[in-house]
């Protein structure tokens, strides 16, 4: 198996591609190993440097402090995805660690934010190894939350205000901002 990687607009996260799959459920953002049952993940979090992984469909982005370099990093990281893989894992996440959006009780506003958030934005955003996900819409402002490579990014927030808000604003009226939380 060789394992890829890629940059991101954020200096201090890579995005390691396997070419399996990574998470058949979702995408989670974990930053304490404590909590965290699955091998690799706790494995990963445990690399000197590492500050978070973001784990997607088909990727693992790593963020690392900015002090570490990413030679001391990047061979592990490898080494325990192989490792991983190899052993007979077929993806890392196999259900819901966390609870997911109750989309019953969402405006049909929500909705609509949310839908293109995932068609337009979500795709856009995980070329670069993150994610972006909906956490509330009140008075004109869109909440989100930023994950992988995304969170801490010295870029996000010009993605955020020209890329995701934009979008937003000329689809729906009735936003007037987008914030990150």
């Amino acid at each position: 198996m060789f394992v890829q990687t890629e940059v991101t607009p954020n200096p201090n996260s890579l995005k390691f591609l396997p070419g399996k799959t990574v998470s058949n459920n979702g995408s989670f953002e974990i930053t304490k190993k404590d909590n965290v049952q699955n091998e690799l993940v706790k494995n990963l979090l445990s690399i000197k440097g590492v500050e978070s992984i973001f784990l997607s469909k088909d990727f693992i982005s790593i963020n690392k402090y900015g002090e570490i370099p990413w030679d001391e990093i990047k061979h592990i990281v490898i080494s325990l995805i192989n490792d991983f893989y190899f052993n007979g894992a077929e993806c890392v996440i196999k259900h819901d660690l966390k609870e997911g959006e109750d989309k019953e009780n969402l405006e049909d506003i929500e909705l609509k934010i949310i839908k293109i958030l995932d068609q337009k934005i979500r795709p856009a955003v995980a070329k670069d190894g993150g994610d972006i996900k909906f956490k509330e819409f009140k008075d004109g402002i869109v909440k989100v939350q930023l994950q992988g490579s995304c969170s801490g990014c010295p870029s996000s927030t010009l993605t955020l205000k020209q890329g995701v808000q934009n979008l937003l604003c000329h689809y729906i009226p009735e936003v007037k901002e987008v914030v990150s939380i």
